[in-house]
């Protein structure tokens, strides 16, 4: 027998009001305060957990409403929206910028080069777009002359989080094996298998508990995973984290972690921090994963860990150099997944990304407090 859906319609009062079939209005619903349309913004802030300056932009010395903006290429589809936001503002790509078009400029989008920043003698401002803001931070004028610099910190958390969560999934289940016996076109059998692994259960060890190392914790606690990890800022932590230390502690945590998830910023402190010594403190049961910044890995130091058994594998979607030359014996290396730098490719994290950009420019232009500031001293 086949079986025959029974669809319920639930119709709130009030939705379908003017309509045929609509119940009247009455005295008593035509008197009712209007209810307000909640406040995108605010509800961008909030599901992202976003920080808002605690000063509106336009207490800085030297803010005004931005005249010539520099963009970066990679934006060019944004362009009509930032144009929307700011109609006042000329909006020039920077391989289109003549220098006198530089020399004018007051803010930037995705632009932060050393030669723009010694003829732009009037930038106030600049957006990065992306989370990772080293390449600009680490230049020596803008620690100098302190221009306002804003990121897209937590965005691409989210997207970035599930690209981990496939990765554990992926090596506790030896896919990386059976994908090349799949290109042979080789049936394993049972016997010769390798064993799987569950990773409820298992411990994971978030180094660097911002907003992409959040979103990781939040979902391997869902997965049944003990949540551990490290923070510069201080101990505190979700309640879905079991317990966050400080950065000297990263050694001892790694000693009973099942995965480690490099979530880290690239600062003076990080670099180089997942070297020979760090891999030897890792149970040779345990997994690798970096999506934070290629240079916090010694490249060679992880290699010679995957290659004499020191770890189980490792996920890499960032690497040191970047592109990976092909010859670089990395490739080679057992039990690794690379991706090339795409975790953040989707389409949900690029919708975000510039409802954000177009957010902080609104702001900005109303001299309102503006969101993701970076501390320059800090890097991050």
């Amino acid at each position: 027998m086949r079986a025959r859906a029974i669809v319920v319609l639930f119709v709130l009062p009030g939705v379908l009001a003017g309509s045929a079939g609509a119940a009247p209005s009455t005295a008593a619903d035509s008197a009712s305060p209007p209810v307000a349309a909640p406040d995108p913004s605010a509800q961008l802030i909030e599901s992202l957990g976003l920080h808002v300056a605690p000063n509106p932009v336009r207490e800085r010395r030297g803010w005004h409403p931005p005249r010539v903006v520099l963009v970066n290429s990679s934006l060019h589809k944004l362009l009509p929206q930032l144009e929307q936001a700011a109609p006042a503002a000329r909006f020039v790509e920077i391989d289109q910028a003549t220098p006198r078009d530089i020399a004018a400029a007051d803010a930037t989008f995705g632009v932060c080069s050393a030669e723009v920043l010694k003829a732009a003698q009037h930038l106030e401002w600049i957006q990065w777009p992306a989370a990772g803001v080293e390449r600009c931070v680490q230049q020596p004028l803008l620690r100098e002359r302190a221009p306002l610099v804003t990121n897209l910190q937590r965005t691409m958390g989210p997207s970035i989080a599930e690209h981990v969560i496939a990765m554990m999934l992926a090596l506790s289940r030896h896919f990386e094996d059976f994908y090349r016996e799949q290109t042979s076109g080789h049936w394993k059998s049972e016997d010769s298998a390798p064993e799987l692994e569950d990773v409820a259960g298992k411990t994971v060890l978030i180094a660097g508990l911002g907003g992409i190392g959040t979103e990781v914790a939040r979902r391997a606690h869902a997965l049944g995973m003990r949540v551990v990890a490290t923070r510069a800022s201080g101990r505190e932590g979700p309640d879905f984290v079991s317990y966050v230390g400080l950065p000297d502690e990263l050694p001892k945590l790694a000693k009973d972690a099942d995965f480690i998830v490099n979530c880290l910023p690239l600062t003076p402190e990080t670099t180089g921090i997942f070297n020979r010594q760090f891999f030897a403190t890792m149970k040779p049961s345990a997994y690798f994963i970096s999506i934070g910044r290629g240079r916090s890995t010694v490249t060679a130091d992880l290699t010679a860990a995957l290659n004499d058994g020191t770890i189980a594998g490792a996920g890499l979607d960032v690497v040191d150099p970047e592109p990976l030359p092909a010859d670089n014996p990395l490739w080679r290396a057992p039990h690794l997944l690379i991706t090339p730098h795409i975790s953040a490719n989707t389409a949900v994290a690029d919708r975000t990304r510039d409802a954000v950009l177009l957010e902080n420019l609104r702001r900005y232009v109303a001299g309102e407090p503006m969101l993701s500031v970076v501390d320059i001293t800090r890097g991050y």
